[in-house]
């Protein structure tokens, strides 16, 4: 009788609802071949964060990819030990019906009255997987700037290879069908600052953090920053910590910039006139702000172009004020590394996203811009 009353006990405990936190922060790290390393350091650094901060009404959920096949979903606790909740074989999560798999499982273990996305991978932007061609040969395909050798490295939505890989759209057709609305999205990624990236995710996020460049292999620096990701984010102070960190790196290079999304579609709507009145002149591409080291450039700096775009000054002047209020805080050193040509490029204009349109780059990579929701609706 004592061993079935237990039982009945710990099935009552069970089947009883959990109480939603204030927050619940998902840190989501899915196979990305080369950076297992990197993505245990920056769980070190967010649970020493923990450890000098607590954890007041939040809880932090970690999904890592063990391997290609296999991850494990764990939490990490005031005392910042972690405990493991579920593990997963075959999951695939680059597409839209794995990630849903992943959030709703959070969902009902870590219920809370709001959520916020770390995703620490690989990036190149919007750059659509098929085009990023890792298993075509060389001849076929551009280098990437994972790929350089030496010393330093950097930082796909994914892993190498595009089996490994998740369209931008995948990861907002997953949260969308979870039922969720992040109050952040940040990638620890390259390149993912985009204009094209921000305005797919603006329905599933209230705001995106990101960089407009390459990031260095170590990442985001959460022993720093960490404490304004909980409770109430500090978007200015996330960009304080992290310039303060980069600064002082030994490749001190690096960018970061927080979009708010839900100003997206007015922004959109300044953009699609510029586009309808104006025609970039292609003489004036050398005096673009480039912030990648692709050969042709596809990520130029947005306000840099627009300057160079549009001839009315006061659509201009409406533009960049619509600029300040979708870019809420940014930060950048003088320069940025690129891991492809192994330079640093110096930074004269930063308004903090970065934007294609103008891109000669006519390898693969630059073809899918067109198909880009953002595209559409401003052309």
């Amino acid at each position: 009788m004592a061993v079935i009353f237990t039982v009945f006990l710990s099935s009552c405990n069970e089947n009883e609802p959990v109480e939603p936190v204030e927050q619940t922060l998902i840190m989501y790290f899915p196979w990305s071949t080369d950076l297992i390393s990197a993505f245990r350091n920056n769980i070190d650094d967010m649970e020493k964060a923990i450890a000098d901060n607590g954890l007041d009404s939040q809880r932090v959920v970690v999904y890592f990819a063990n391997d290609r096949n296999n991850a494990t979903l764990f939490e990490i606790s005031d005392d910042c030990s972690e405990t493991v909740l579920k593990t997963y074989s075959g999951l695939d999560v680059t597409e839209a019906y794995g990630i849903a798999t992943v959030i709703n499982d959070i969902k009902s273990i870590a219920p809370a009255n709001k959520y916020s996305m770390i995703i620490g991978c690989h990036g190149t932007g919007w750059l659509p997987v098929a085009d990023t061609g890792m298993a075509k040969s060389a001849r076929q395909r551009p280098a990437y700037h994972w790929e350089g050798s030496g010393k330093e490295s950097t930082r796909f939505f994914g892993g190498l290879y595009p089996e490994d890989q998740t369209e931008i759209s995948a990861l907002r057709e997953g949260i969308e069908q979870s039922g969720l609305k992040m109050e952040y999205i940040l990638f620890d990624d390259c390149y993912m600052s985009n204009v094209e990236v921000a305005y797919e995710l603006r329905g599933v996020t209230d705001h995106l953090i990101a960089s407009t460049s390459e990031i260095m292999r170590y990442g985001m620096p959460y022993g720093i920053i960490g404490k304004y990701l909980l409770d109430t984010p500090d978007y200015e102070n996330i960009c304080a910590g992290f310039l303060d960190f980069y600064s002082n790196y030994s490749m001190p290079c690096g960018s970061i910039a927080v979009t708010d999304c839900r100003q997206l579609d007015a922004l959109a709507s300044i953009m699609k006139e510029i586009n309808s009145r104006f025609e970039f002149d292609e003489s004036r591409l050398p005096l673009l702000q480039k912030l990648d080291g692709y050969s042709p450039t596809i990520f130029f700096d947005m306000g840099s172009y627009v300057e160079n775009l549009c001839a009315d000054q006061t659509l201009l002047r409406e533009f960049n004020s619509q600029m300040q209020r979708v870019v809420i805080a940014k930060a950048c050193t003088p320069t940025i590394y690129t891991n492809l040509s192994k330079e640093k490029i110096t930074v004269n204009s930063f308004s903090g996203l970065t934007i294609s349109d103008p891109t000669k780059n006519t390898v693969e990579t630059a073809q899918g811009l067109s198909r880009t929701s953002w595209y559409k609706v401003t052309h």
